[in-house]
């Protein structure tokens, strides 16, 4: 007889614990940046992400008692998942761009640059009618506390939210799909939250058939100039149909051509797909949140429903170009697999993230300066070519050049801007709070996917580090961090012992 889960109180988290044996969570494979030498590549371009889903998952292991797996941890996620004082945007761009350098905290040597996007936000009176579809897993591996009853309460809370103006359709599907709820206004709650009320769990999981069936169901009641999204809320767990993540990932790219964008979130534990409902929110124009608590729920689905579901600006990309007489080489922290080749910033075919309103992006680069610890080069030098001749803007101050591309929600063709980023050499204690928060919060990930050249990095130091930028905190967020550090560091104490740095 199969053993039931056990369930488990902490922090405020209900956390419903499967057995060892039957833990079948599954995340991709992340191979750390390496430094690049700006002598041979001077071109770094990447993806922008706002998913957030890695870091309130780490804090579902944490509070459980254990640390995340390696893979699980993307840098990139949990640096955006905080809030930062960047400024809206001032002229026709779409976000603002901020930009501050020091010390790297954990390499004193090297310099440590923050970018920062930040895009326009809309109240909810400018926010345009909402055609929203939900489509809810309600298989059997659903049934424990944190998956679909967890699902059923967070989405209440965005069902009290609703307008007249807005349509609520809810899609399931286990062994087979329906539609639970056909389009209904928002001002019809009380018929919302009984559908809702109504879900039971239970079946195999055939993914493929309902998101199908959500899509046509967007489709039919498409708002033009509205917000036309599918809410996809699962553990990933797809075991019939269009299972496989190729047949997901096709069938996800032929769906967002309709202009109908894709909202992941994922639910539970033990069987979690993490690699899948990341690939479907990136190839479907959307965003990945993981949900382990009401209070997350009611971050992502009301407190953040501005930039979880309306899209300001879709193939969000940068390329940043390093400076050779300021810098030697530089290394990306996170945003692995956002990696772009450098032909792809100006190719408008190529997709890439988008940003919502009110979302803020940021990015963190460990920069050698030129003249620190030259490093031999990686290849022999070449027989018939010399080194390129630097142009006179490389005797200038600057430190680099972020380059910006985008597109409107509804064009096919980008747009492009830039920003000049100068190292003023500003001490580590004259900058802002966020700036070191997120140095902290990029530090302790580090420790924990035990990264390569982090040598002078330990949680100690990132929960110190935190706790003098905790700023005005209004969400309690980054108290929050604080604690968690605290559990890390209980947990793992072989990669605290570094010695805590000098302040």
């Amino acid at each position: 007889m199969t053993a039931s889960p056990k369930r488990m109180v902490a922090s405020g988290h209900v956390i419903a614990q499967r057995p060892a044996e039957f833990n079948t969570e599954n995340y991709a494979h992340v191979a750390e940046n390496a430094f690049s030498s700006v002598a041979d590549q001077p071109l770094s371009t990447f993806s922008i992400d706002v998913d957030t889903a890695s870091y309130s998952n780490a804090r579902r292991f944490l509070n459980n008692g254990t640390l995340p797996p390696k893979d699980a941890i993307r840098i990139e996620e949990w640096l955006n998942y905080f809030s930062y004082d960047y400024p809206e945007p001032v002229s026709n761009e779409p976000f603002s761009v901020t930009s501050e350098v020091s010390a790297c905290p954990w390499n004193g040597s090297h310099r440590l640059l923050r970018l920062g996007l930040k895009s326009q936000q809309i109240s909810q009176a400018e926010t345009p009618a909402r055609n929203l579809v939900f489509l809810l897993d309600v298989s059997g591996s659903m049934m424990p506390e944190n998956k679909l009853p967890l699902l059923k309460r967070g989405l209440s809370l965005l069902a009290e939210n609703l307008r007249a103006k807005d349509t609520i359709s809810i899609v399931v599907y286990a062994g087979a799909s329906g539609l639970a709820l056909p389009p209904t206004s928002g001002a019809e709650r009380a018929r919302v939250l009984d559908a809702l009320g109504r879900l039971e769990a239970g079946g195999s999981t055939n993914g493929g058939d309902g998101i199908r069936l959500a899509y046509a169901t967007a489709r039919q009641h498409f708002v033009k100039g509205g917000i036309n999204r599918v809410l996809l809320a699962t553990d990933g767990d797809f075991n019939v149909g269009t299972s496989s993540e190729g047949e997901l990932q096709r069938l996800i790219e032929d769906e967002r051509k309709s202009g109908v964008f894709l909202t992941v979130l994922g639910f539970g534990d033990g069987n979690v797909k993490d690699s899948t409902m990341e690939m479907l929110a990136d190839k479907g124009n959307g965003n990945y949140a993981y949900i382990d608590s009401l209070a997350e729920a009611r971050k992502v689905l009301v407190r953040e429903a501005g930039s979880t579901l309306i899209t300001i600006a879709k193939d969000v990309k940068l390329q940043v170009e390093f400076n050779p007489a300021q810098v030697r080489s530089y290394k990306l922290i996170g945003y692995e697999n956002r990696l772009l080749a450098k032909e792809d910033f100006n190719d408008d075919k190529k997709d890439a993230g988008e940003i919502g309103a009110g979302h803020a992006v940021t990015a963190l680069y460990e920069i050698v300066p030129k003249g620190e610890n030259a490093a031999p080069p990686k290849v022999d030098p070449l027989k018939y070519q010399t080194a390129p001749l630097v142009s006179a803007a490389a005797a200038s101050n600057e430190l680099l050049t972020v380059n910006i591309r985008y597109k409107q929600p509804s064009s096919d063709t980008s747009s492009k801007f830039s920003r000049v980023v100068i190292d003023a050499g500003l001490p580590l204690d004259k900058t802002s709070p966020d700036f070191r928060f997120s140095a902290a919060v990029a530090e302790a990930a580090l420790v924990l996917r035990g990264a390569p050249d982090t040598s002078g990095a330990s949680l100690e130091a990132a929960r110190n580090l935190a706790q003098g930028a905790l700023g005005s905190d209004a969400t309690g967020d980054r108290h929050e961090f604080i604690s968690l550090l605290a559990k890390a560091r209980a947990l793992a104490p072989s990669s605290a012992t570094i010695a805590t740095r000098a302040q």
